[in-house]
């Protein structure tokens, strides 16, 4: 794989950008927002760590970075809904943080972390799997989303 930026620092990363450029954008913030921004605090942690519960109870790596160490294709769990379940829970943190501080700007760069993630993680990965996994991922593809 070509990236060897862990995930979670991307993550970080586009959290911080979100949360220090609420000056630049209009301030959209209330009560509705900040209701939905703890929804979205609890749903994100709850569907990523889901995800790494269901690989832990199939004994195959979590380490995004060394995917070829994959030692079964889970499908079972959050993984029956989406292929990327710990990206989309990311992806969720990043919205609790856009409503919460930053509606606008917070939007666009939770665009730029999915599209950045898709880019940079997704597809390498899918490479690999397709790889380890053959038809079983190719069937697993055609029935399962890649975010949600």
């Amino acid at each position: 794989m070509n990236n060897k930026i862990p995930p979670p620092i991307v993550t970080l990363v586009f959290g911080l950008a979100i949360y220090f450029s609420r000056s630049i954008f209009p301030d959209l913030s209330n009560a509705i927002f900040n209701i939905i921004s703890m929804l979205l605090i609890i749903s994100g942690p709850f569907i990523l760590i889901s995800a790494v519960r269901s690989f832990k109870a199939h004994q195959t790596t979590i380490n995004p970075i060394n995917i070829d160490k994959a030692t079964s294709l889970v499908q079972s769990g959050t993984f029956k809904y989406s292929r990327n379940p710990m990206y989309l829970g990311m992806a969720l943190i990043l919205l609790s943080i856009s409503f919460k501080f930053n509606l606008i700007g917070g939007i666009f760069f939770t665009l730029l972390f999915a599209i950045y993630i898709t880019r940079f993680q997704i597809i390498p990965e899918e490479a690999v799997m397709e790889k380890l996994f053959g038809e079983d991922f190719q069937k697993y593809k055609s029935k399962t989303r890649m975010w949600i």
